[in-house]
């Protein structure tokens, strides 16, 4: 029973560090917009905005991908509490697991990552409209 136990808290950090990368990403993404804007209304330069379109994008991108990762930890944990004791060989890999993989693509309009980058996008879109006129 140890074994499991130390296998499920392996299992358990790595999705921590997934979950917390993708908080970090968020973070980035608010804070690295907030510089554009401040720098658009001090040299009043609109297109210092339409910069924050490129990595917004890819924020959105990586954070799919970490969320990707997340799941699939999270299907091996599933699959690792559920084996019998005397069964944990302390494989990690989601695929030997018979996790499905969801694509990066899918996971992008997952219902939180869609509301948060895209109210970003929207944002950016809106502000930057409102500062070419």
């Amino acid at each position: 029973m140890e074994a499991k136990l130390k296998h499920l808290e392996m299992l358990q950090a790595i999705i921590s560090r997934m979950a917390h990368n993708s908080f970090l990403l968020k973070g980035w993404a608010v804070t690295l917009v907030a510089a554009l804007f401040a720098l658009a209304a001090k040299d009043a330069n609109p297109w210092f905005i339409w910069l924050a379109l490129y990595p917004v994008s890819v924020f959105w991108v990586l954070d799919a991908w970490f969320l990707r990762q997340e799941r699939l930890f999270r299907c091996v944990y599933d699959k690792v509490r559920q084996k019998a004791p005397d069964q944990i060989d302390f494989d990690m890999n989601p695929a030997r697991h018979k996790c499905p993989p969801d694509h990066v693509a899918s996971v992008m309009w997952s219902v939180t990552l869609r509301a948060f980058y895209l109210g970003l996008l929207v944002g950016i879109v809106v502000v930057g409209l409102l500062l070419a006129y």
